[in-house]
């Protein structure tokens, strides 16, 4: 591994600024089949998503390919925080990289218990998806209300004193007031973003393709909205030292590096990963061959030094 890719992330110390998301890497063992691929490449991976108790998932179509990009409706299908723990977490290759798992829960209650039960394991840290509808609160999702985003980061904090990593939903009016609302709750980094909403529609037999109508997007056609996102984000988070892992649509060095120079410390990857697993050991590469083109030192040199444009519009 290139040692000016070494990297910091929530006191973690990384082989790479890359990591692999959650729900495109199962719980670990997906690419470790395939010849060539090594978890030595990567300097983390988020598990499949995790709930308190097993989920059996969404009915089919849960995938479908759009325009640059992939919708996905799984529906959380996993094994459920017990077997999890009892059975997948003993088996993992912790020399390799590091292991984050994705917690979500249908209450502020359920997100605090799967902390505490993953509280006394050796996962290296716990990423919150908020983008789960709070059912007692009549299904609106807890990453589209700063307030209840709020209270799950918070429970989740008192406890567990694993390293927090909230994961931010595009979905929502203001995000960077969100990510405030996270850091003051007590979350040690942001994931930003999670994939946007979106449907597609088979007009011959005029139904939803996906199975639950509506799906993530994910993949090159949100890079754009997800580079702004960081952008705004970072201009809270830099204030308080809290950093972001930047996602959506990155495939390539040069978009990783576009995510850096917006604020991002670390970048993850995951469509891409769908038809190039072998990926990240070229991304890696590049940028640390960028680095030295440059006279970087290392990746913590590029994190958020985007130069914005002066302009002054002359609109009355």
């Amino acid at each position: 591994m290139h040692q000016n890719l070494k990297t910091n992330f929530c006191t973690l110390e990384l082989n790479s600024p890359i990591m692999l998301l959650s729900g495109c890497v199962g719980f670990g063992e997906e690419y470790t089949r395939i010849k060539g691929f090594s978890n030595k490449n990567v300097g983390g991976v988020f598990l499949k998503g995790t709930t308190l108790e097993p989920r059996l998932g969404n009915p089919a179509h849960r995938i479908f390919e759009t325009p640059s990009g992939m919708l996905n409706a799984i529906g959380l299908q996993n094994p459920g925080a017990d077997a999890v723990i009892d059975e997948i977490l003993p088996n993992l290759d912790k020399s390799e990289t590091r292991f984050i798992i994705n917690i979500s829960g249908a209450s502020v209650e359920e997100y605090g218990e799967i902390a505490k039960r993953f509280d006394d394991t050796e996962i290296d840290a716990i990423e919150i998806n908020i983008s789960c509808p709070n059912v007692k609160e009549g299904g609106v999702a807890f990453g589209n209300d700063p307030d209840m985003s709020y209270r799950v980061v918070e429970i989740c904090r008192k406890n567990t004193s694993k390293p927090l990593i909230t994961k931010l939903s595009p979905n929502q009016t203001d995000i960077a007031f969100s990510a405030q609302r996270c850091i003051d709750a007590g979350t040690d980094g942001l994931a930003v973003i999670n994939t946007l909403m979106g449907m597609a529609i088979d007009t011959t037999t005029r139904r939803a393709i996906i199975g639950n109508n509506q799906g993530g997007l994910s993949g090159p056609a949100i890079k754009p909205i997800a580079l702004l996102k960081v952008h705004q984000v970072y201009q809270v988070s830099k204030r308080h030292n809290v950093p972001i892992v930047g996602q959506g649509g990155i495939t390539t060095a040069n978009d990783a590096l576009e995510f850096l120079l917006a604020g991002a410390a670390a970048v993850g990857i995951g469509t891409a990963l769908f038809y190039d697993p072998l990926i990240c050991t070229k991304i890696n590469a590049e940028i640390s061959q960028y680095l030295i083109d440059n006279k970087l030192e290392n990746v913590a040199d590029l994190v958020g030094t985007l130069q914005l444009n002066n302009f002054i519009s002359d609109c009355k």
